[in-house]
């Protein structure tokens, strides 16, 4: 592990970055023997610092969840940030791009939980018992550390994506809230347009073969810390489209077909 006084300022670093929206270097580059306990120590500091300012955690984030996402950074398994009370967007609004830096898109399901998750020994089926509903998500992801360095072009590491809290910035719902049970969520999809053009599509089944293996997983991974999914937290689930770009005046129109839509701008 890296030294307490080493994750703080590091965390305070990712902290600054995001106010100023100035990205970083890096840090498994500056600190080489940097590993992914690391990272969720800089990101736990992190959000210690959001706190501070007034800011409330409202759930969490799955990353990481396609397999080809995990041979890229070389893990085995998805990981996790938490969702801060800023971070939530209204769908058919517009986005200040200005709260982002290299802002891009992706498109999720949401599950918001009626009871509690806490692991050891969640299953799937525990997942689709405490859900309240399902609903449709954007993901407004970030990179206040560079994804590719400015200097070698070397792409950042996994325990870089996850102090930079899992590359989180901000969450879209809308469209039409489910109950967990009412359709086979393997099977929903979504058109991801971009200014009117189809730029991805996917299906949720793309997520761990389920979406709420995920929300399993995390309750899971949550238990040695003794925290766990709290009732009225929102999960997202994971992304089945890769990440599209976003500039200033970009919209976005997320078509789930019978789950509804969508739709925002950034200006």
């Amino acid at each position: 592990m890296l030294p307490s006084e080493t994750i703080a300022a590091l965390a305070r670093q990712l902290y600054d970055a995001r106010k100023t929206r100035t990205q970083l270097r890096h840090f498994s580059k500056a600190h080489p023997g940097m590993t992914v306990e690391d990272g969720y120590a800089i990101q736990r500091e992190w959000v210690r610092l959001e706190i501070a300012d007034g800011r409330t955690v409202r759930g969490r984030k799955i990353g990481l969840t396609s397999r080809a996402m995990q041979q890229a950074s070389q893990i085995d398994e998805p990981d996790y940030a938490p969702l801060m009370d800023d971070m939530f967007f209204q769908a058919g609004g517009d986005i200040p791009i200005e709260r982002f830096i290299a802002p891009r898109v992706e498109v999720e399901l949401a599950f918001v939980l009626g009871k509690p998750l806490k692991g050891p020994g969640v299953s799937l089926f525990d997942v689709l018992s405490a859900t309240e509903y399902v609903t449709p998500a954007v993901e407004i992801i970030d990179a206040r550390i560079e994804q590719f360095d400015r200097h070698t072009k070397q792409m950042r590491k996994v325990f870089d994506t996850i102090a930079d809290n899992a590359a989180n910035a901000g969450i879209v719902t809308g469209g039409r809230p489910v109950k967990p049970d009412a359709v086979d969520l393997r099977w929903v999809s979504a058109l991801l347009y971009k200014n009117g053009v189809i730029e991805e599509s996917g299906v949720a089944a793309a997520v761990l073969n389920h979406p709420a293996t995920g929300v399993a997983w995390l309750a899971n991974k949550l238990a040695p810390w003794d925290e766990c999914l709290e009732a009225g937290e929102i999960v997202l689930g994971g992304s089945f489209t890769r990440p599209t770009t976003a500039l200033p005046g970009d919209t976005f129109h997320a078509d789930y077909g019978p789950l509804g839509a969508i739709s925002f701008r950034f200006v």
